[in-house]
């Protein structure tokens, strides 16, 4: 038996869905959901084949509650999105159903999720998840894991991002935050006019910045608001005094 999850903030919607399924007997609705924070918990329960999940709903995004998860199972978007994310969606091998959902359209996406080997699509889903990053609330907040909650943090209020491994680690005036994602990635998708990479390990929120410090051998020092010091290289330095005027 094929386990899914329904995750999609309209009743009426998913409703459609399990009309839909009962053409696939051999699927099963192990639960529904109204937002990202359900579907977090019942995909981390259940530990789904598949799961149906609406793009724009309340408190976070299908994009940002996708984020959160260590382990992806396969997915069918369910969108009213525009041109632009379907053909991110169709780039990289992962199936959409327009809203409001056809049924010849949901059955060709059932068909063509049943018809792969191993259907378990992360890669695709980690390249939708990287093309999609700048669109929308993508750009205004960091959705990160402290343990079983989920914290929402504003941009404005990160004072820096410094390379942590293989994570990024968020500093803000609660702590800090660790993020599963890069430094290339958020050096792409932040403000270039408020966000800076100073230093291959570092990236300042220019707004933070009290002063800057010599250091060793043409490198420099942030000081920031908090009182915390950044290193700043060299071309970091260049890149800095550009955005400040200076």
């Amino acid at each position: 038996m094929t386990k899914v999850i329904l995750i999609d903030d309209e009743p009426l919607s998913r409703e459609i869905i399990k009309s839909y399924l009962k053409a696939f007997p051999e699927i099963e609705i192990v639960q529904e959901c109204g937002d990202g924070f359900e579907g977090v918990k019942a995909i981390q329960q259940h530990q789904p084949d598949l799961i149906f999940l609406d793009i724009q709903m309340p408190k976070i995004t299908g994009f940002e509650m996708l984020e959160l998860l260590d382990q992806k199972p396969s997915v069918i978007f369910i969108t009213a999105y525009d041109q632009f994310a379907i053909k991110a969606f169709e780039a990289n091998a992962v199936d959409y159903l327009l809203k409001p959902v056809a049924e010849d359209r949901f059955r060709t996406a059932i068909l063509k999720w049943k018809s792969k080997v191993e259907p378990t699509q992360p890669q695709p889903i980690e390249q939708v998840l990287n093309t999609m990053s700048s669109v929308g609330a993508q750009q205004a907040r960091v959705v990160v894991k402290t343990g079983s909650k989920v914290k929402i943090i504003p941009v404005h209020e990160i004072h820096y991002l410094e390379a942590d491994d293989d994570f990024v680690k968020i500093h803000t005036s609660e702590g800090a935050f660790l993020k599963n994602k890069t430094m290339n990635f958020y050096e792409q998708s932040l403000d270039a006019t408020q966000f800076v990479r100073v230093h291959r390990s570092y990236i300042i929120h220019i707004n933070q910045i009290t002063k800057i410090e010599p250091y060793q051998k043409e490198t420099h020092l942030a000081v920031l608001r908090d009182g915390s010091k950044v290193a700043v290289s060299k071309t970091g330095y260049v890149k800095l005094k550009a955005l400040l005027g200076i």
